[in-house]
């Protein structure tokens, strides 16, 4: 159960950062305003807040790993979001990026 609710962490973490990174751009780049500016920087603490939630005690490596999620989530983000279509190179950087968050999070360590 524990992997599971890491991974949750992670999903749940991206789509508030990436989300929040997107909404600041849509606010600055798009000119659609403070308002969204706004809601990106309060989905940015949401974000932050999310990652201490992770099972692991350790801010180095949540992080390190959160690192791999998140390119693998922006790819996503903006196939879903902004029409973006990943080239194999982008595919296969992602999965490389989902090898390592697994290496990092959840190869087993002594107690």
């Amino acid at each position: 159960m524990g992997i599971v609710r890491s991974v949750v962490l992670f999903v749940l973490a991206a789509i508030a950062e990436i989300g929040g990174a997107w909404l600041v751009w849509q606010g600055v780049r798009e000119h659609k305003g403070l308002l969204w500016m706004g809601a990106g920087v309060v989905a940015l603490g949401i974000y932050g807040f999310v990652a201490t939630l992770q099972p692991d005690a350790n801010f180095g490596r949540i992080l390190a790993a959160y690192g791999g999620v998140f390119v693998a989530g922006s790819l996503v983000w903006g196939v879903l979001l902004d029409g973006f279509r990943p080239d194999r190179w982008d595919v296969i950087g992602a999965l490389i990026c989902l090898v390592g968050v697994a290496v990092i999070m959840y190869a087993p360590r002594p107690a």
